[in-house]
């Protein structure tokens, strides 16, 4: 029997619902048909659409949100690596041990053991030694990232095939760990890895697609609907998962709405730019547009991290004893010739996500699309700088005035361990004050998007917006780390809807629940505005929908 089309398919009552509109409005039901919200409002504005077939959820006071969107997540990487020797859920280096030895024993016909997942707080100075695996898989290469993806920890099997010795250089945009004498300790850190990732054997088109679909099972269990992969192309490891993409919208298993990032290989120049083209027409394309896959962003690595001490500095760090090291970083782009690359890619219609994590690489950035505007004019490609550890407070007012989207990750705004043992004592403390500078950046009136950089660390979204707003992680320190950097509840949330469907270019169609836009809606078990701020990461998703179509549910 054809479906009645004066009733809706869903219709959640009873509220509150916040819509994330630009009133940042409240209202208590929600009436979905065809995929599309057509009414936002009272209950009493919905009772005439509810027919026999139309299925009603009573929100019974817990809260109706617009989808989550990430804005910088790595979805493929971090479901193969579920699949791997899965590291993210231990805490120290025995525990690494033990799971490295009972993956080896359950999978003898692996020629490589990859996964990753190990935490730097989990050994001295961050940096793990290639003995501790050597002990376990002596017979075979063993390669594991860290969650931030900036290093590789490898066996002394790995070493051999890679042909690094203590007479191998280090590369201009990594470096090789060493003992007193010399020889490679197994730390492999920035672009020194990929003198082992080339020997790992790429891995299969198959292999990256259910990776790719467990890992959006996993968001989909957070509340995320949408993201914005953050390495499609290369980087993190062998293999390119474009491919995954494609091979999901076009069989219609990519329920999420994703825009990729396409990788800018450091080594090369604008002859990229072409290629980031055809990918762009190939996946606009896909089911004759109507596809949820584009490829219309290009990620531009500019600098590292500050663990490792491989995030650009505008003054050096500071060494053991508090005085300058006379080291300040990397830049992985050549600053030269960065502003050249930035506005040919603006002049083409690309938007520009950048890694930017120390305050010159963010300097660089804000720079790059500051000359971006003067040469091309204001062209609507929204870029966004991501991370944003250390934002001198002189660039802060820029995001405002360059249109300049900050991409946070809230989850390491917090004093974690890593925090006092590998950060702080290097930056000293008038820099450690510059971190993570969210609350300025709102008083700006900057533009905010918010991701996770899963798996680098968790994607759950609501552990994000408590450390947001609380700038500690639930259970951990009892110390805030800048507590007038702390963003309001309203704010992290529309970071996470409206702010990310922006940047993803989606915020005609999704980040808001109003009529018109697509039904992608989460509800959570609770209204966290009706409780303490403290209790915000004890916030779980119960549903998440995709155009009203049901994706993840608490049985």
């Amino acid at each position: 029997m054809p479906r009645d089309h004066h009733f809706a398919d869903l219709v959640f009552t009873g509220g509150p619902v916040y819509t994330v509109d630009p009133a940042r409005s409240w209202a208590d039901a929600v009436a979905v048909r065809d995929g599309r919200i057509v009414v936002v409002g009272a209950d009493h504005d919905v009772r005439h659409l509810i027919g026999a077939d139309t299925e009603v959820v009573d929100l019974a006071g817990k809260l109706l949100l617009p989808g989550f969107q990430d804005a910088h997540v790595h979805p493929v990487l971090g479901g193969t690596t579920m699949l791997g020797c899965d590291l993210h859920h231990l805490e120290d280096a025995g525990a690494y041990a033990e799971a490295v030895a009972a993956y080896a024993a359950a999978n003898p016909d692996r020629a490589w053991i990859t996964g990753g997942g190990w935490s730097m707080e989990a050994f001295p100075g961050g940096t793990p030694h290639r003995e501790l695996l050597d002990a376990v898989v002596p017979d075979r290469p063993v390669a594991l990232p860290n969650r931030d993806g900036h290093g590789l920890w490898v066996n002394s099997r790995a070493l051999e095939l890679a042909g690094i010795t203590r007479d191998t250089p280090d590369p201009a945009d990594g470096r090789i760990e060493r003992d007193p004498d010399g020889t490679p300790t197994g730390m492999l850190q920035e672009g020194a890895a990929e003198l082992v990732h080339r020997c790992v054997p790429a891995t299969g088109e198959d292999e990256f697609l259910q990776g790719l679909l467990a890992g959006q099972r996993y968001l989909h269990s957070f509340g995320i609907t949408g993201w914005q992969d953050a390495a499609v192309g290369s980087a993190f490891g062998p293999g390119d998962v474009y491919g995954a993409y494609l091979a999901a919208d076009a069989e219609g298993t990519l329920t999420a709405r994703v825009r990729a990032a396409q990788w800018w290989d450091r080594e090369g120049g604008l002859e990229q730019l072409p290629w980031f083209a055809e990918r762009r027409v190939e996946a606009a394309a896909l089911r004759d547009g109507r596809g949820r896959f584009s490829a219309g962003s290009v990620k531009m690595m500019l600098d590292g991290v500050a663990e490792n001490h491989t995030a650009a500095m505008l003054e050096p760090y500071l060494d053991g004893c508090g005085c300058s090291s006379g080291a300040s970083g990397l830049d992985f782009i050549d600053p030269e010739r960065l502003d050249g690359y930035v506005a040919a890619l603006d002049a083409e219609g690309f938007q520009v996500h950048f890694h930017a994590l120390g305050d010159r690489a963010v300097r660089s950035a804000l720079d790059a699309v500051e000359a971006a505007l003067a040469r091309n004019g204001h062209r609507g490609n929204r870029h966004h700088l991501a991370h944003l550890q250390v934002v001198h407070p002189q660039d802060i007012p820029r995001f405002r005035a360059l249109g300049a989207t900050a991409n946070i990750q809230p989850l390491w705004a917090c004093h974690e361990p890593q925090m006092d043992e590998l950060t702080i004592p290097f930056l000293g403390e008038r820099r450690s004050g510059w971190q993570y500078p969210f609350g300025s950046l709102v008083r700006a009136g900057a533009m905010i998007a918010a991701g996770s950089d899963w798996s680098v660390s968790t994607p759950d979204v609501m552990l994000g917006v408590h450390t947001a707003v609380n700038r500690r992680a639930p259970g951990e320190d009892e110390r805030v780390l800048g507590p007038e950097e702390r963003m309001d509840l309203g704010s992290a949330l529309a970071a996470y809807t409206a702010g990310s469907a922006r940047v993803n270019h989606l915020d005609d169609v999704a980040g808001s629940v109003q009529p018109g836009k697509y039904a992608d809606l989460v509800v959570l078990d609770r209204d966290p505005f009706a409780g303490p701020a403290g209790a915000i990461g004890d916030t779980r998703v119960l549903r998440t929908y995709v155009e009203g179509e049901l994706v993840h549910a608490v049985q």
